[in-house]
């Protein structure tokens, strides 16, 4: 039996994680928390922060003139940031444990649960597929003016120009983010942390946004105004911004799943 059957096996005896109630007030914890580890742990956050900075930059160096592309590529990389952030997670979980938080090691903890976590890129990557090619189909029936670069498009944002357009691209965008964001609550870090399956990591997830609503929607808020301000500051604040989300991230899946007994 190799290693990964191994884990497999141990995966199928787990119980289904139990999902915790916690306060709507509960991000602004996790964000404290985040905000020590990256203290804690400058050189690797910070190096995570700027690949997050340095792929928004080339996103936006490449697509500047043809932004149907940018906006759904920068869709993307949202709905594939916890699959991205697997890093972070690693930094905080090995600060949990007293060990060091050196880059080496949250490079390759993908290997510690490849399959699984293989199988939630392929559902991640196929939501973000779908989402740019509805994404292009908005753009052609609903866009009536010239194609801007960056910084026109963020001008029709904040003006609230081509109203029908900007309805349109939010509902049906709205609508991918909460499918991306219901399965990826806490499922990297259940696969993680305990190996998981994928199956089991995503309905945990989608249990925890059910179970917590409100504190979800806060949370999802949360990501996305400061994923934003990253994004406004020319992609220089996503150093910092990607990485607090990260860690972030983390500390959410310790306060909504319950440790297993014995833990």
């Amino acid at each position: 039996m190799t290693q990964q059957d191994e884990a497999n096996a141990k995966a199928a005896e787990l119980p289904f994680p139990t999902i915790n109630n916690i306060r709507a007030t509960s991000p602004f914890g996790w964000f404290a928390r985040a905000w020590s580890d990256l203290r804690a742990c400058p050189i690797p956050s910070l190096f995570y922060g700027f690949c997050f900075a340095g792929m928004g930059l080339l996103i936006t160096f490449v697509f500047e003139h043809a932004y149907e592309y940018t906006s759904g590529l920068t869709s993307g990389f949202l709905l594939l940031g916890p699959f991205l952030a697997m890093g972070l997670y690693e930094i905080s979980r090995r600060r949990e444990l007293g060990q060091s938080c050196k880059l080496a090691p949250t490079m390759v903890v993908w290997k510690r649960n490849a399959g699984n976590i293989g199988v939630f890129a392929v559902v991640l990557g196929v939501v973000f597929l779908v989402w740019a090619r509805a994404s292009l189909v908005v753009f052609a029936l609903f866009y009536n003016n010239e194609m801007p670069n960056l910084s026109g498009f963020l001008e029709q944002i904040i003006k609230l120009e081509n109203i029908e357009f900007l309805t349109v691209y939010f509902i049906i965008g709205l609508i991918f983010a909460t499918i991306a964001f219901g399965v990826s609550v806490v499922s990297i870090p259940l696969m993680l942390d305990r190996n998981q399956d994928a199956v089991t990591a995503m309905l945990a997830s989608a249990g925890a946004l059910i179970r917590n609503p409100f504190t979800m929607m806060a949370w999802a808020v949360s990501i996305v105004v400061m994923t934003v301000i990253g994004f406004l500051t020319f992609h220089i604040g996503l150093v910092i911004v990607m990485p607090l989300v990260g860690h972030a991230s983390w500390h959410a899946y310790r306060d909504l799943i319950a440790p297993l007994p014995g833990q």
